[in-house]
């Protein structure tokens, strides 16, 4: 897909092959002159300025005509006709004024994008008649996330894809270089979602822990963080039994990646293919937030097997780590006024003659023993040694993203992310992160009762406590360790991070669920 381009002005311009407008359902249901019979002539746009200088006014559709062919004004509901010349004009439903936010106009940028895809140059005005309690640069942020990521598609290997047309959205605003500053925030936020999605959809067998590395290291290269790769012995150094105990059936070497980025000022150490550790010159003082991202590129369910049903899906095991790594390409632009560093270990999960047997113990790097009743819930033993690694480097938070619990998505359904905290202040952030980024999370509870069912007889920890609360159990499970006294949240991802449909700016296929949230909590991260 060849990447869009996003520009301003104040008027629309002539060479364009489609007009994109929009409509409030209030506008729809106010009617509307349809004497005109041209379809052409149901949409007139003033030729200029007006006597003030204010740009002209958004063209305006015939209401009336609208009415007649069914066209209500609901969010995203698009209407196409002829315009002048060679140009359609598209017809976008905004829904009620009054409840225009941000995801109105993410929403409207999707249906844009699909109504225009065999158009090379667009132009819209959708930001023109926004409500004036409405900001600005969050309207024009969300209209460039909408666009580009209602146009992604994922078609590596389709031998007859063909090439989407869309290549040039003209915004009509009188914002000027705050509206292109959005936009192009926006488009970064959108691209860092859409490199998640890539990843995500990747065949297992194709996106393995090796590949992944190396993809990590190149997009570390293109957008400034660097990525420490470690290898196997350098695992094994490292003592994080729970990634090798994972591993050990596998025939795909492991990998784990330490990601990091600092502000403008305190420049980040330069990617290495080499593993080596990364040098930083960034003020220690400065806050850090630390982002854990699960990294199972594909599992079987190792020696527990799971059904052809139930692996079908589980290429996209990895999509915590793949939003992990999709909010750092987005960083340079983004700029939030923290330090990021970013843990994500990778493996497959398989079965073999030597995997890790039901009731084999093993040893996180902090010392816990674990013991393995169910090796399909293997995220947590991954995730175990990386949340020690992450604690040890004393972050002002944490935040690990896990397709954890088949039960999450039972218990929340596939929109809806689970939340688990051991620090209100941090839910609190994070929600408000989402709303802001229109993806949904909801704050589940670690009940202390529930820790007794992860006692063993033989080890420290059992990894599974039976089938009631499981995802609470799991985060239970995940809490022992978080180093005392850091703010921790999980995001169990399960639901969200891949969907069955196309809806607006939501793809069929991973979803990339997650960058946009942990940027906005980052944008406006607090310390507590």
């Amino acid at each position: 897909m060849p990447p869009l381009r996003f520009s301003t002005t104040r008027v629309p311009p002539d060479a364009i092959d489609a007009l994109v407008v929009g409509v409030y359902a209030d506008q729809a249901d106010s009617g509307g002159s349809a004497d005109r019979a041209d379809p052409a002539d149901r949409f007139s746009a003033s030729d200029g300025p007006g006597e003030s200088g204010d740009p002209p006014a958004a063209p305006l559709p015939d209401l009336g005509f609208l009415a007649r062919v069914g066209f209500t004004g609901a969010l995203g509901e698009v209407r196409t006709v002829p315009g002048e010349g060679d140009r359609v004009v598209v017809t976008v439903g905004l829904g009620r004024r009054a409840e225009a936010s941000p995801a109105t106009y993410r929403k409207a940028g999707a249906a844009l994008a699909q109504a225009s895809s065999r158009h090379r140059r667009v132009a819209t005005t959708l930001l023109a008649d926004r409500p004036e309690d409405l900001d600005a640069a969050d309207a024009a942020r969300a209209l460039a996330e909408g666009v580009v990521l209602g146009s992604y598609r994922f078609s590596t290997y389709k031998s007859d894809a063909k090439p989407q047309a869309l290549e040039r959205i003209v915004v009509v605003d009188d914002g000027g270089r705050a509206t292109t500053a959005a936009l192009t925030k926006g488009q970064t936020v959108a691209n860092a979602v859409c490199i998640a999605r890539d990843l995500v959809n990747e065949p297992g067998g194709s996106m393995t822990p090796s590949v992944f590395a190396e993809r990590a290291v190149n997009l570390g290269n293109e957008h400034g963080f660097a990525v420490r790769v470690r290898d196997e012995r350098a695992i094994q150094r490292a003592r994080m039994g729970g990634l090798l105990g994972v591993n050990r059936g596998s025939t795909e070497p492991p990998r784990f990646l330490e990601l990091s980025w600092s502000p403008p000022g305190q420049a980040p150490a330069r990617a290495s293919r080499s593993g080596a550790r990364p040098r930083s010159r960034a003020n220690p003082r400065s806050p850090m937030v630390a982002l854990v991202g699960k990294g199972v590129t594909f599992d079987s369910g190792g020696l527990s097997l799971k059904s052809t049903d139930g692996m079908k899906a589980m290429k996209g095991d990895m999509a915590g780590a793949a939003a992990v790594l999709g909010v750092f390409c987005a960083l340079g632009t983004v700029r939030p006024r923290v330090q990021v560093k970013g843990y994500v270990p990778l493996t497959d999960n398989m079965p073999s003659g030597d995997a890790t047997r039901v009731g084999d113990v093993l040893h996180i790097r902090n010392g816990t023993t674990v013991e393995v009743l169910n090796t399909d819930a293997e995220g947590r033993l991954i995730l175990a040694d990386a949340l020690v690694l992450a604690s040890e480097a004393r972050p002002s938070a944490i935040v690990d993203l896990a397709t954890l619990t088949g039960a999450c998505k039972v218990a929340l359904g596939d929109r809806i992310a689970g939340l688990m905290s051991n620090d209100p202040a941090l839910v609190e952030q994070v929600q408000a992160a989402a709303a802001a980024a229109g993806e949904e999370v909801w704050p589940l509870p670690l009940p202390r009762h529930l820790r007794t069912k992860l006692d063993s007889e033989v080890a420290d920890l059992k990894n599974v406590g039976g089938r009631e609360g499981g995802a609470l159990v799991a985060g239970l499970f995940l809490q022992e360790f978080v180093a005392e006294g850091v703010p921790w949240a999980h995001l169990d991802i399960a639901g969200p991070a891949e969907s069955s449909d196309n809806d607006a700016e939501i793809r069929k296929g991973g979803t990339g669920f997650g960058v946009r949230t942990v940027l906005h909590l980052l944008e406006g991260f607090s310390p507590g």
